[in-house]
């Protein structure tokens, strides 16, 4: 039973399960959010484990769910996946909609502490707290066995979200990543509107800083294609993020994958692996 605050807008079956997009009023973003919900098979019977999905730049709810194929893999291996929109929407904040990149479906999985976006753009508490609560009160989920994925500016924060919470997100992995964002002109253009110009504090929020200290010491697996022309063009820096893991001795399977892109035809190829590599721990 969905408690009232939670408004079933769309259902399908799919493979077995149930995939309903929801809307609600979100107290971390002070305005209307989305997300999406999979449950498998076996949710009718038993709580499982959650696995949360972070897209990228411009996404909403529904690309992962309708692209990456993913829940064919949840229903054979028996995990919920979550993927929640990427940003705030129409909050009246000026300017928010004007650059693919920053603002609408560009909240870069942060809170932010700069005006006027601090009114709302606080998708990290989003992802981190409130959003869980809302699928334990309302799913036949296990709250403790709960892991993170996601692509591009999802993989960041994915990443972010694993690295400063060890003890709640058991399992970690990314496409794609933005790996060292304050190093690349995305993560700059977002940190300096959403976080302001001191970049002291841009370090809480960049993974290649983070796991320095972290000390998560969980297995990542992070899949990136040599022809993605933002690896090229040095948005990603998954070598940078390569480079401190191995200074942090943090376990880290970095795979190139000769040819691919940046689109979800690298996220569906690889898919089946970064399941497993969740369910290895969360269903274990």
């Amino acid at each position: 039973m969905l408690s009232k605050s939670l408004k079933l807008q769309k259902e399908y079956k799919s493979f077995g399960g149930k995939l309903g997009f929801y809307s609600h009023q979100s107290s971390a973003c002070n305005s209307e959010m989305k997300f999406a919900v999979y449950q498998p098979p076996q949710a009718l019977s038993q709580p499982v484990p959650v696995l949360y999905f972070l897209s990228g730049l411009t996404c909403t709810e529904e690309n992962f769910m309708a692209k990456a194929g993913a829940q064919q893999f949840a229903a054979k291996y028996g995990l919920m996946l979550v993927a929640p929109d990427t940003s705030p929407r129409n909050t009246g904040i000026p300017g928010e909609d004007d650059d693919w990149d920053l603002g609408s479906g560009a909240g870069f999985y942060v809170d932010a502490t700069a005006a006027p976006w601090n009114s709302h753009y606080r998708m990290y508490s989003y992802v981190v707290d409130e959003l869980p609560n809302l699928i334990a009160e309302n799913f036949p989920a296990i709250p403790e066995k709960q892991g993170i994925f996601g692509h591009s500016m999802g993989g960041h924060g994915a990443l972010i979200c694993a690295l400063k919470n060890g003890d709640r997100y058991l399992s970690v992995s990314a496409f794609a990543p933005i790996s060292a964002p304050m190093r690349c002109p995305w993560g700059q253009k977002a940190f300096a509107n959403y976080l302001g110009g001191d970049k002291e504090i841009w370090r809480a929020w960049d993974a290649s800083k983070l796991v320095l200290e972290a000390q998560y010491n969980r297995p990542i697996l992070i899949d990136c294609g040599t022809a993605d022309s933002f690896l090229a063009d040095g948005q990603l820096l998954p070598e940078v993020f390569a480079q401190a893991c191995e200074k942090a001795g943090q376990p880290l399977t970095l795979r190139m994958q000769e040819g691919y892109d940046h689109s979800y035809y690298l996220i569906a190829t690889f898919m089946e692996d970064h399941i497993r590599h969740h369910a290895a721990v969360l269903c274990g």
